[in-house]
């Protein structure tokens, strides 16, 4: 009877978790400022940081290096890049014309797609039943802003728009660090959400508007705010 061929073990796959867990943990580092803009390291040191080998850790950091996230020098090695306030103005403002593009085709709309039933759950609730952990109201909050431009049934605009959220990501999750912060976004989502619902286009795109550009300035100072906080705690941490 013939032997049958043992199959190896699948080391592409393998290979490719390790660099996707690798990447998102690098990110999260970066997102929540423990490696701070400025900050330099070894593909040996990152790769240790992160328990795995240097060919996932390397194959993290480019990707990364691609999303504008991190860059490296030849002799300097890897650094974590500033941040650039006026390209995050950019993505910013592409937002804004992404989404009230995006409530424009909802509100000509003569029936409100099944997305919405998600987000009116989600934000049209009583203060008691509203969430207050930053990391859940943070995920929520793109949720609501995706969904919106998704339910306005346009897949590529849905694909830009989530790329600029991707980039915008490091400095927008900080929007959600003060609690009236939390209170303020769950009543203008409400505001927002409310005026699709009726068809009052006018009123849906000012309360939009008017919502992210006031994100967009409150992120700001915060970052500046958290960034010299990670600072003083990062020198006082070295021995």
């Amino acid at each position: 009877m013939p032997l049958r061929a043992v199959s190896a073990p699948n080391t592409d796959s393998t290979r490719s978790n390790l660099a996707e867990q690798a990447y998102a943990q690098l990110k999260s580092l970066i997102h929540d400022f423990q490696l701070l803009p400025g900050d330099r390291f070894s593909e040996n040191e990152i790769s240790a940081q992160l328990g795995v080998s240097r060919t996932p850790a390397r194959e993290a950091l480019f990707r990364l290096r691609n999303e504008g996230f991190l860059d490296v020098e030849s002799k300097a090695g890897w650094f974590v890049k500033p941040i650039d306030f006026d390209r995050l103005d950019q993505l910013y403002d592409l937002r804004v014309l992404l989404e009230l593009a995006s409530v424009a085709r909802l509100c000509s709309r003569e029936s409100d797609p099944p997305e919405l039933e998600a987000l009116k759950a989600a934000w049209l609730v009583p203060a008691a039943e509203r969430l207050s952990d930053m990391r859940e109201v943070g995920a929520l909050d793109e949720q609501f802003h995706a969904t919106l431009v998704r339910a306005a049934g346009n897949a590529e605009i849905a694909k830009v728009h989530w790329d600029v959220t991707e980039r915008i990501r490091i400095v927008r999750r900080l929007d959600f660090t003060r609690e009236d912060r939390i209170d303020a976004t769950y009543a203008e989502h409400a505001k927002i959400l409310r005026a699709v619902l009726q068809r009052k286009l006018d009123q849906a795109q000012l309360l939009l508007k008017s919502h992210i550009e006031q994100s967009k300035a409150e992120v700001r100072k915060i970052t500046l705010g958290t960034l010299h906080e990670a600072r003083l705690r990062a020198r006082a941490a070295q021995p």
